[in-house]
């Protein structure tokens, strides 16, 4: 009877314990529902991976290839850093397999398409597509390692804030776990993810506690950023230590080491930018401006005699200048912007919670109904129109109107489609060179590049002005806490601090912030903790910052122990604050040289420089176009026509300048927002608002500038060729 129940009790606990390891299904319910799971991988996994994913995968069935063992560790890193969901002979398989789909179609449709339009191959594509593809088997092999690069950045942007966090946590509480779990509470993705992920591989028991999981975690940034690795360890040690000094003194040297470490980082960053960023200049600006120049003679002379099409040649000039170089810059800027390392990032606020109203243009009805319009609808008219006025000479053209002239000698014509060889027919001329047709082509330009500026212009304005709003607050925060801190010090409550603090700081921003704190708790009858964080009339709600948020939270925690625990709480959350803007300007510093230079030619000196070529391929256009057509006059006149006819063989027509500033003008808003793009990142890290802010400001002032220096020039230098050609050939 006894050993029937010593065998039941054994299976009893035996099968308790396969239960607790998963081995069997537990009959009651799980610690962590499935839902919280599923919403964990919906965050972990971003949408925007989803078809990269797909593919690679697809092409990893399609084409299965042995990676070498070295290669595969270290595309393993990269996924895993970015957490796709691939293998590296998919990254392979898709890497070869797309770019042999390019060759191969484009080949063909540069081979076939140009025999049913023009009734000639255009070898030009078929050479275009084959040294395209076979360039882009590299770059899609780097591909997870640009995603992880990007992942990691934004990651490390919030390193700092991070230990900011935990460190602030442990000051008054030494638990690692509710540390992770504040810091994690704080931050933004994708590093709240990976804290996150920390507290989930404990839950899950993948780890026996929460240092296995953060050592763990630690690992994949020890060759990106020991600095951080080193800060979290003294962070862990703190743990072990009896004496509270020396565990408050580990805490602190902790936040030491990564800010110390960050300012170094950075520094050798700043001084080795000097050189790629010159590369850049040069080869995505300077070189291509400069070819500008030249080209229009090129083309003239290249291109000229009988059977030549100037939108051939246009065609030719297009992919050059808006495919290769683009995607060339952009690759190089991608390069230098990958080894950024660890710094600071501002958080957008418009991706909050009830922040999305002010991503929109907001119409006010009276004092309650507003209309809120997204700006795309805005941008979408503009370019509609600037579309249907810039290309009206073609449309006009196509529907057979009759050109005509703004001056009496018909000299400043509005289309002037020409003959590109003797004895053409109507619709075989080609064009449009006229002044006015060129003038109108600006409002192309002007269409692409403002109406994308303003897009961003407008979805940033409200709330760019909300962050610079809570920017000044997180300033003149950390005096606000300090003067805090020593009224929680003298044994005063908080709610009566919080009025005294207010008192003092009157007509600033964080005055504002108290004083509304202080009004919900006396004229509200809320608590501290309701008067601060409720979502309709909370202080917190009007200032969307995480450090004065996380501030708050360490306050209305700590203050449960007491206000002389709450004030050194706060005392040392106003050094870490000042020591944190400290290094921030100095990082600033550091950089200010490259940046300025930078903002300097993107928005002056290249849409200049392009604004002037403009006006000078004008020039010789006009030149060329109306020699040719007195050479063709001449040829048509008897006797000499022989020597007359083999000039023009020599001079083409030249490309319209029309589609040629067409070209130029969509390089230029291609540029400036490549560039900018890459200054935001260089400057700020990953910093979404502040790149479309930044993008909506340069977009707008680089193409109006360039629009304008193009007309003024183009304009002038017409007059002079004019001129010129009347004095010549005698009108």
């Amino acid at each position: 009877m006894k050993e029937d129940e010593y065998t039941t009790l054994l299976e009893k606990y035996k099968s308790k314990i396969k239960e607790e390891f998963g081995e069997t299904p537990a009959k009651g319910p799980l610690k962590i529902s499935s839902k919280e799971y599923t919403e964990f991988k919906k965050e972990l996994y971003p949408a925007s991976y989803s078809l990269y994913e797909k593919a690679c995968n697809f092409s990893g069935n399609l084409l299965k290839l042995t990676v070498d063992e070295k290669k595969a560790v270290k595309i393993n890193k990269d996924i895993s850093a970015c957490h796709l969901n691939v293998t590296p002979s998919g990254v392979q398989s898709f890497a070869i397999l797309l770019p042999l789909l390019v060759i191969v179609l484009g080949s063909f449709i540069g081979f076939a398409l140009p025999i049913l339009l023009i009734g000639k191959p255009m070898m030009f594509f078929v050479i275009f597509f084959l040294f395209g593809g076979m360039l882009m088997i590299p770059a899609l092999q780097k591909v997870p390692s640009f995603m992880a690069n990007s992942w990691r950045m934004k990651a490390s942007n919030q390193m700092v804030q991070s230990i900011f966090y935990v460190v602030t946590y442990m000051r008054h509480t030494s638990n690692l776990e509710r540390a992770i779990e504040f810091a994690s509470d704080h931050l933004e993705q994708p590093l709240s993810l990976d804290f996150r992920k920390i507290l989930w591989d404990v839950e899950t028991q993948k780890f026996s506690n929460i240092r296995e999981s953060a050592d763990a975690y630690l690992q994949t940034w020890k060759d990106w950023n020991k600095e951080f690795v080193e800060a979290f360890h003294l962070v862990e040690s703190s743990l072990f230590e009896g004496s509270e000094d020396r565990r408050l003194s580990l805490l602190d040297k902790s936040l030491d080491v990564i800010l110390n470490g960050t300012y170094e980082n950075m520094l050798h960053y700043a001084h080795d930018l000097k050189s790629p960023m010159t590369m850049l200049h040069m080869l995505g600006v300077i070189l291509p401006i400069l070819g500008l120049v030249i080209l229009p003679l090129v083309v003239s002379f290249m291109g000229g005699g009988e059977g030549s099409n100037p939108f051939v040649t246009a065609i030719y000039i297009s992919v050059l200048y808006n495919i290769s170089l683009p995607i060339g810059v952009f690759y190089l800027g991608k390069t230098i912007l990958s080894k950024r390392p660890a710094g600071y990032g501002a958080v957008d606020v418009g991706e909050k919670p009830g922040m999305k109203k002010y991503k929109n243009v907001n119409i006010k009805l009276g004092k309650a109904f507003v209309i809120s319009v997204n700006p795309f609808f805005f941008s979408l008219v503009i370019f509609a129109v600037a579309m249907l006025i810039g290309f009206s000479p073609l449309i006009l053209h196509a529907l057979g109107s009759p050109d005509f002239s703004f001056d009496e000698d018909g000299q400043f014509k509005m289309l002037d489609y020409v003959c590109a060889n003797s004895g053409c027919e109507e619709e075989d001329r080609v064009g449009p060179y006229g002044i006015g047709a060129s003038l109108l082509s600006l409002l192309v330009t002007i269409g692409l590049g403002v109406s994308l500026g303003l897009f961003y212009s407008l979805r940033s304005k409200n709330v760019i002005k909300i962050r610079k709003q809570t920017k000044e607050l997180e300033d003149e925060f950390s005096s606000a806490l300090f003067q805090l801190g020593n009224r929680l010090g003298d044994g005063i409550p908080a709610e009566i601090a919080f009025a005294k603090v207010a008192d003092t700081m009157k007509g600033t921003t964080s005055g504002d912030f108290f004083n509304l704190t202080e009004r919900n708790m006396t004229k509200l009858g809320m608590g501290l903790e309701q008067s601060v964080f409720d979502p309709k009339v909370g202080a917190i709600a009007s200032y969307p910052s995480e450090v004065i948020r996380s501030s708050m939270k360490v306050l209305i925690e700590s203050v449960k122990k007491g206000p002389r625990i709450a004030a050194q709480a706060l005392l040392s959350m106003s050094r870490y604050i000042k020591e944190i803007h400290r290094v921030e300007e100095r990082l600033k510093d550091l950089m200010a040289d490259v940046i300025s230079s930078m903002k300097a030619q993107v928005k002056f000196l290249t849409p200049a420089i392009a604004g002037i070529v403009i006006g000078i391929t004008s020039m010789i256009s006009t030149i060329l176009t109306k020699l040719s057509a007195q050479l063709t006059s001449f040829a048509a006149q008897g006797e000499q026509s022989g020597g007359w006819a083999d000039m023009l063989k020599i001079f083409g027509i030249g490309i319209p300048t029309f589609h040629f500033q067409v070209i130029v003008g969509i390089y230029i808003v291609q540029i400036a927002f490549i560039l900018t793009s890459l200054v935001s990142g260089i400057e700020n890290g990953s910093d979404k608002l502040g790149e479309r802010y930044a993008l909506g400001k340069t977009l707008i002032s680089s193409t109006l500038l360039f629009c304008f220096i193009a007309g003024t020039v183009m304009l002038l230098f017409n007059l002079f060729a004019t001129s010129i050609m009347k004095g010549t050939l005698g009108g």
